[in-house]
This record gives C-alpha cells, sequence and structure tokens, in this order.
C-alpha cells in the first residue's frame, strides 16, 4: 500500500544503518543511531512526527511503523519506497554519515576540502553543515544512480 507522502521523516533501528544511509541519500530525513533503544526510537518517532522503520516486531507496532521483512537492502529500498511513496530528490539530499542538510560549496571554498583528484574533475560540492564532511559527484556517484534507476527510484 502506498501512502504518498513524500515528505516522510524517519527513525531507522540499530538493524537498518545500510538503508538509512540510502534514504538519506535519496533526500528523506532519516535518524540512525545505534545508541537508541526501542523506547527512544519510539519517543523520538512520536515527538517528531517520523514513521519507524524496524527489523524488529516488537517495535514494529508503533503506529505508522513498518516491520522490514528483508536483509536484503535492495529488497528494503523498494519495501519503503513502495509504503511511503518515496523517490529520489536529488535537491535534498542529506549528509550519508549523519543526516545532516547539506549545503552547496564554492569550487574555490573546496579547493583545500577535497583531494586534488576531486577537485579538478567536479564543478559542485556540498558540505555538511552537521558534520562537515563534503560530498561531491565522484565515481561513486554513477554506482548510486544506477541503482536507484535499476529500482525505480529515481
Amino acid at each position: 500500500m502506498t501512502e504518498e507522502l513524500p515528505n516522510s521523516k524517519f527513525v531507522a533501528d540499530q538493524m537498518l544503518g545500510s538503508l538509512a544511509r540510502w534514504l538519506r541519500m535519496m533526500g528523506y530525513d532519516t535518524v540512525y543511531d545505534k545508541k537508541l533503544d526501542d523506547a527512544s526510537i519510539s519517543g523520538l518517532a512520536r515527538a517528531e512526527g517520523r514513521f519507524v522503520l524496524t527489523r524488529d516486531k516488537e517495535l514494529a507496532r508503533e503506529p505508522g511503523a513498518l516491520l522490514v521483512e528483508s536483509d536484503d537492502l535492495d529488497s528494503q529500498l523498494k519495501e519503503v519506497a513502495t509504503r511511503y511513496g518515496l523517490k529520489f530528490r536529488p535537491e535534498l539530499i542529506r549528509c550519508s554519515a549523519c543526516n545532516g542538510d547539506l549545503a552547496e560549496l564554492t569550487k574555490d571554498q573546496a579547493k583545500e576540502m577535497v583531494p586534488e583528484g576531486a577537485f579538478i574533475s567536479n564543478d559542485r560540492f556540498w558540505k555538511c553543515g552537521k558534520c562537515g564532511k563534503v560530498f561531491w559527484k565522484g565515481t561513486h556517484w554513477n554506482g548510486i544512480m544506477d541503482r536507484l534507476n535499476r529500482l525505480g527510484l529515481a
């Protein structure tokens, strides 16, 4: 069932770290912290209007939660995207490491923050406002887009 909730926010349990990173790369605010227990996840979901993504049957009883059945990342992405009507939103990509917002840097601003090869071969760079990690569309970008296209999410 697709609820078509494109502005959905999520909190993922400790078994769904890869899924959380991919949802962030798709442009969805997704909290993931291995230190959060079930009660903390439930509380965060309720306080911030987040949907719970879990592999835990007990936690899946939380209103709006989705019990993610598969261990396979592709299947997980398809399941969550179908359930919540998600599509890739390139303008809203979040930091895959910490879920922070990304701000575009000028090429000059990025010069001292990225490897020389990345600087030479890219014109656009983004920096996480939370953890400071810098991103660019390097060789890994093609793999990301290949997966999203193959799954019909881009």
